[in-house]
């Protein structure tokens, strides 16, 4: 593999303009506030740069992870070891007349909710507290009260393995359960450079109501403290949180990591939590869940970087 020194002195030569860090703390750029050091950092504003960057690292065989506002990740204490790539490309518009929007990935999801409702377009509403991004809203095919991303999703543009950019239709993308094609793909082959999306018109007024009734409950049944939201997926006819509560584990606490007290699928940084901390609450919880049920907690948040030989199964 050629050296990484090599990546920011080709793209000076070829014109890309993202400064690049050496050493980044990636909790710096993540919701839980918790994560090493990349080998190398940029921030990209233009669909355009973010695939030439793509393609750079891809030439030089260089790892790279394209991340979007971090609120999924649990990034290891090591960091990363290649190049971090932060999605900040937020361009989007919303047509009131046909109740579509087209929405660049690194668009924050309640703020495209928040504007699609002022339009008078209905269907993202749920999604008025998630502070992730449209992209990673349809990797994890994110939802709320009821509502998912595959339900206004028309059509993803992505940026294949090969290079090329091209168009995937709902039926394209496997969307399930907090899940996607690009869930499974290891390193992301498939970059998400944008989504077009289908509302239903409804008034703006109801639309108001209701996202205020979701931002009420959010704040009594979620923790405020730093965190990823949920962590494990809900199996089929459990609620994850329940469990972990019917377990015992309610309030436990490795150093500054702690399952909160509030919501006992969350586990959240107290101060100054490390991943490995986490790491333990998380094993500790699926641990005891399949010794007192027989369930088997997949996580929904990913894990992410140089975890050595701790990562967790």
């Amino acid at each position: 593999m050629p050296s990484k020194s090599l990546l920011p002195s080709l793209a000076r030569e070829r014109g890309l303009t993202a400064k690049v860090s050496l050493g980044e703390p990636l909790g710096q750029h993540t919701s839980y506030r918790i994560g090493g050091p990349a080998d190398l950092f940029i921030a990209v504003e233009d669909t355009k740069e973010l695939c030439s960057w793509v393609a750079l690292a891809r030439e030089l065989e260089q790892p790279f992870l394209v991340m979007g506002n971090g609120t999924n990740l649990l990034i290891a204490d090591r960091g990363y070891r290649g190049l971090v790539i932060k999605n900040q490309c937020l361009d989007y518009t919303i047509d009131p007349s046909s109740s579509t929007a087209r929405a660049e990935a690194g668009v924050i999801l309640a703020q495209l909710a928040r504007q699609s409702a002022k339009a008078g377009a209905a269907g993202l509403e749920w999604a008025i507290g998630i502070p992730g991004t449209v992209g990673g809203a349809i990797v994890n095919n994110a939802g709320a009260h009821d509502g998912e991303t595959a339900a206004v999703i028309r059509r993803v543009h992505i940026l294949d393995r090969q290079g090329h950019r091209c168009a995937l239709a709902p039926g394209d993308l496997q969307l399930g359960y907090r899940t996607s094609r690009f869930r499974a793909q290891t390193g992301r082959q498939e970059i998400i450079l944008s989504a077009d999306l289908q509302f239903v018109p409804e008034s703006t007024t109801l639309l108001k109501e209701r996202m205020d009734e979701y931002t009420t409950l959010r704040r009594a049944r979620q923790p405020t403290e730093p965190s990823a939201g949920s962590v494990f997926k809900n199996p089929p006819g459990s609620k994850a949180g329940q469990l972990i509560d019917q377990a015992g584990l309610r309030g436990s606490r490795v150093g500054d990591a702690q399952i909160s007290d509030k919501h006992a699928n969350y586990i959240v940084n107290t101060g100054r939590a490390r991943a490995a901390d986490v790491l333990q609450l998380i094993d500790l919880a699926r641990d005891r869940v399949r010794q007192l049920f027989g369930i088997d907690l997949e996580l929904e948040i990913q894990l992410v970087g140089d975890w050595g030989e701790s990562q967790a199964s």
